[in-house]
């Protein structure tokens, strides 16, 4: 058994290390091997063993498979702006066919669970023409879909929703992440977007003020995604 699945977000802090690093620790409770690929991140610190992003780390914490930090995070920028920009302004390229080599050397891996994890939202630019979408395309995996819950999350979701599916991927299930501690007619929203969303709700985390992955994998059931 090996599943991987790439994992997109509404916009934005919409959450995604977070699931994903709850997926992963879940399936370390399964006693399942587990991956994980952040194959671009901006908001990178120099350390001293070179430039490191909190969300890649938080990543590699929950990775079985003895994977170095650059395999987990290739593309490493320093500005917390869009990676186009960012990469501009280091005066490096994104390319969709260098950074899916990347993810397949992971993938190769062949861990339990893989999951690859975008940056913002699904149509992040990787360069003038190429998006994140492009990479999600090409490899083809099943995409999982974290749902910032705030206001204006219905209309975020089902555009972003729409537009997986019109790239021809399928959605494995999505994920209801409380961003916003005093949202307004949660369950309102959360009952609109069940309705509307063609896919399994695969978990509905509440709003941590220390957002904690082991807290975060006690919520998932990992039979619906085959695991």
């Amino acid at each position: 058994m090996s599943k991987t699945f790439f994992v997109t977000g509404t916009d934005t802090d919409a959450g995604k290390t977070l699931i994903a690093c709850g997926l992963l620790a879940a399936a370390k409770r399964a006693g399942l091997s587990t991956a994980a690929v952040k194959p671009v991140a901006a908001g990178c610190e120099e350390t001293s063993q070179g430039l490191r992003n909190e969300d890649a780390l938080a990543l590699l914490a929950q990775c079985t498979k003895p994977l170095a930090y650059e395999q987990v995070n290739p593309v490493a920028l320093v500005p917390a702006i869009a990676p186009h920009i960012a990469a501009a302004q280091a005066g490096r390229e994104l390319r969709v066919n260098r950074l899916l080599g990347l993810c397949r050397g992971v993938i190769y891996e062949r861990a339990d669970l893989t999951l690859i994890e975008g940056a913002g939202g699904w149509r992040v630019p990787l360069n003038g023409v190429e998006t994140l979408a492009d990479l999600a395309r090409e490899l083809n995996q099943p995409v999982i879909l974290v749902v910032g819950m705030k206001l204006g999350c219905i209309n975020h979701a089902l555009l972003t929703f729409e537009a997986i599916v019109r790239d021809g991927l399928a959605v494995a299930g999505w994920v209801a992440n409380t961003v916003q501690a005093d949202m307004a007619v949660f369950e309102e929203n959360l009952a609109s977007l069940q309705q509307r969303l063609p896919a399994p709700l695969l978990a509905v985390v509440p709003h941590l003020s220390r957002p904690d992955p082991e807290q975060v994998a006690g919520l998932f059931d990992l039979a619906s995604l085959g695991l």
